[in-house]
């Protein structure tokens, strides 16, 4: 037989069905399925290599999910005409899965793991990247790789009030909360998503609806997993022991490094060099017959494990922090606007020792950046790119662009702003945010969302509200119960905690928010009591930027650019453009300013943009010139053109002459031209006639001037 295929369906609140598949692609990978919903189908492998190198402390996980231009009858629109690099979309997606896998692998497995997921048929109506984490979830359960789960992830949005679990496109386009939520049966793991301004109720709400849909498909997991036969996991060598060194390593070093972590110093490095001192000291106390048979690198590990724990102690049992705030306290904040004099925006935002320096920068339409993805074709005009560079922590690494972290945390810091930004009807310009993290420790990418929001009250742009962001940690101890909210948390906290849950918003509710666990165990209470303190905490952080601006400036800076937009009636969008795109193209060397025009929602839209206001003002002259319908009886300023022995030819609206004839100058007969107007020069005319066939002007002055007594009409 060919194939041995083994199939299982999950029903969705709706009624719409999942089904996963295996048995019939890929069968020489370790797992492979084949999840569907609707039109959209996602193939999901996994491999995990037999052999495990040595040394290795970590587990060497990579997620790519890639999204095939076949899947919805497209090709990529690239030089090369085939798919690329992963698009940010994608890395992002790849993110989203890596998050939830990660933590459910056991602790001391460090083989080599690979998992590929391609969309291989698209439909708008199921989103692809809400079903991404279940069909690698599944390929798991179809494989003998060890691994913790199940685990799945939805999409949950709220939806004319009512929560709705994997919308489609259309119903996602508006919704006021929208968010991604990766869990197990018992815990979630992993939440990310944007809002617009919802209060904290209203995302644990939408947690809860989340986490009932993840259940259902936990347990059919489960249930697919036996079915096909790998409930049974493969045997692995996990990282050696020696309880003899464990002991030793303990006994010496143990009270140091607790008395370090007391010392509540503010500077990282203070720190680093405490735990380093200590650990230089221990190795001083291996003889030289103790030395051929001394393992340093598992000595280390207990180390850094005696330092993982002897941090989190001191918060458990002291309520004290290494840097000696307390538990709901955030750093000290100083922040400043206008600090690059030449940008149209600039904000330098620094909390503790964590510092971003970010600008904005209005451009056109021009600027706006092309997307191109198999479910999606068009243009976005609002950019935020994150950098982090090695000197920010003080190392020495190449800059190679940006990597998957950059691209998370500079789509987080967008999230967080975008629902503040102006109507796209109001703002015509392509907006550029980049936040170039100079020092980091702790939650750069909150810093990126308050510089942001700073720097684009700074250049003028007219948001809704300033944002702020903060992260919170968590340190929790399952056999005591205890533990332990942390507001702002610092790098080491992050790395020694068990949550990061970054959360921005304006004084009214939530924009953004994005969690990670990395325990099992977290209850709604304490999610509750975290996202309350956040509240507090991004408040307190709003007061401070508030001290710096509390709204955007009046106008935007002299050097910025200048736009405006232009409604019209979808048939004069020909007249602008001119046949061949001639009248725009003299528009636009006339005055110096860029135009483009484009037609939406049954109407017409001539965005203007220029450098200066003289340069703005002859090009919108122009337009609304071309745009204005000539009334006859209307009485216009215009300018003489040229000069025929029959009349003159006068300019009475942009880009509309009119033939002013010799008769029609003044009461008195007028034999010739000579002498009687020059050209360039303004006068007062009427319009008088429209001819029905050619469309020709015939205008007027004597109406306008006082008429002889003697002259009859």
């Amino acid at each position: 037989m060919l194939f041995n295929i083994v199939t299982k369906t999950i029903t969705l609140p709706d009624g719409r069905e999942i089904t996963i598949e295996t048995g019939k692609l890929a069968k020489q990978a370790d797992g492979s399925v084949v999840v569907r919903l609707g039109n959209t189908m996602l193939l999901a492998t996994v491999v995990a290599n037999k052999d495990i190198k040595e040394g290795l402390d970590f587990l060497p996980l990579s997620v790519d999910y890639q999204e095939k231009f076949a899947s919805a009858g497209r090709i990529p629109g690239s030089f090369q005409r085939r798919e690329g690099k992963l698009s940010d979309h994608e890395v992002l997606t790849s993110r989203l899965v890596d998050r939830v896998l990660r933590p459910l692998f056991p602790d001391d497995y460090h083989a080599e793991v690979q998992v590929n997921i391609l969309l291989i048929s698209a439909d708008a109506e199921a989103l692809p990247d809400a079903l991404a984490a279940l069909a690698a979830s599944a390929a798991l359960a179809a494989s003998d790789i060890p691994f913790g789960g199940p685990v799945s992830e939805v999409r949950v949005a709220k939806i004319d009030g009512e929560y709705v679990i994997n919308p489609g496109t259309t119903a996602l386009a508006n919704a006021t909360l929208d968010l991604m939520v990766g869990a197990t049966y018992n815990d979630i793991a992993m939440v990310e998503g944007e809002m617009s301004e919802v209060s904290e109720e209203e995302v644990i709400e939408a947690l809860k609806i989340a986490h009932e849909a993840i259940k259902t498909q936990c347990l059919a997991l489960k249930e697919f997993e036996a079915a096909v036969g790998k409930a049974e996991k493969r045997e692995y060598v996990g990282d050696p022991a020696d309880e003899a060194l464990e002991a030793r390593v303990r006994a010496f070093a143990y009270p140091k490094i607790y008395a370090v972590a007391q010392q509540g110093s503010t500077n990282k490095n203070v720190r680093k060099d405490g735990f380093k001192a200590v650990w230089e000291e221990f190795k001083t106390t291996i003889t030289e017959e103790e030395a051929a048979e001394f393992n340093e690198g598992l000595a280390k590990r207990y180390f850094n494990d005696l330092v993982w724990e002897g941090s989190r102690r001191l918060v458990l049992d002291e309520r004290i922090r290494l840097d000696g705030r307390q538990l709901d306290q955030v750093r000290p904040i100083a922040s400043e606007v206008d600090y690059l004099p030449n940008a149209h925006g600039s904000a330098l935002f620094t909390r503790g020792e964590t510092q971003s320096l970010t600008t904005v920068t209005l451009g056109t339409k021009q600027d706006e950046q092309i997307v191109d993805t198999p479910l999606k074709y068009g243009y976005s005009k609002f950019l935020l790119h994150y950098n982090f560079p090695g000197f920010s922590t003080g190392e020495v690494k190449p800059n190679r662009g940006p990597g998957r972290r950059e691209v998370g945390h500079g789509n987080l810091a967008l999230r967080a702003l975008k629902k503040v930004l102006p109507p796209e009807a109001d703002n015509p310009y392509t907006i550029r945010i980049v936040s170039d993290i100079l020092e980091s420790n702790g939650s750069s990418s909150m810093a990126t969302v308050c510089a942001g929001s700073l720097a684009l009250m700074d250049s003028g742009l007219k948001i809704k509200a300033p944002v702020s962001g903060i992260a919170m940690g968590l340190i929790s101890d399952e056999a005591t119960g205890k533990y332990a909210v942390l507001s702002d948390i610092l790098g080491d906290e992050d790395h020694l905690g068990d949550m990061d849950f970054k959360v921005t918003g304006t004084s009214e509710g939530i924009t953004a928010c994005q969690m990670d666990m990395k325990v099992n165990g977290l209850s709604f209470e304490v999610l509750t009591e975290a996202l309350m303190q956040a509240k507090a905490g991004r408040l307190h952080i709003l007061g401070e930027m508030n001290k710096t601006i509390t709204e955007s400036r009046p106008d935007l800076k002299p050097h910025t650019p200048r736009a405006i937009v232009i409604k019209i009636d979808r048939e004069m969008i020909g007249a602008v453009i001119g046949p061949g795109g001639k009248v725009v193209q003299d528009i636009q060397k006339e005055s110096g300013a860029t135009i483009s025009i484009e037609e939406k929602d049954g109407a017409g839209f001539v965005s203007i943009f220029s450098a200066d206001k003289s340069s703005m003002d002859k090009a919108v002259a122009r337009v609304k010139g071309i745009i204005l319908v000539p009334e006859i009886g209307e009485i216009y300023t215009g300018k003489v053109k040229s000069i025929m022995p029959f009349g003159a030819f006068v300019e009475f609206l942009p880009g509309k002459d009119g033939l002013l004839h010799i008769s029609e100058i003044k009461w008195e007969r007028l034999e010739k031209m000579d002498g009687v107007l020059e050209v360039g020069e303004e006068v007062q005319v009427k319009l008088v006639e429209i001819d029905k066939k050619t469309g020709k002007y015939r205008l007027s002055r004597k109406v306008l001037l006082p008429k002889p007594e003697n002259k009859k009409d």
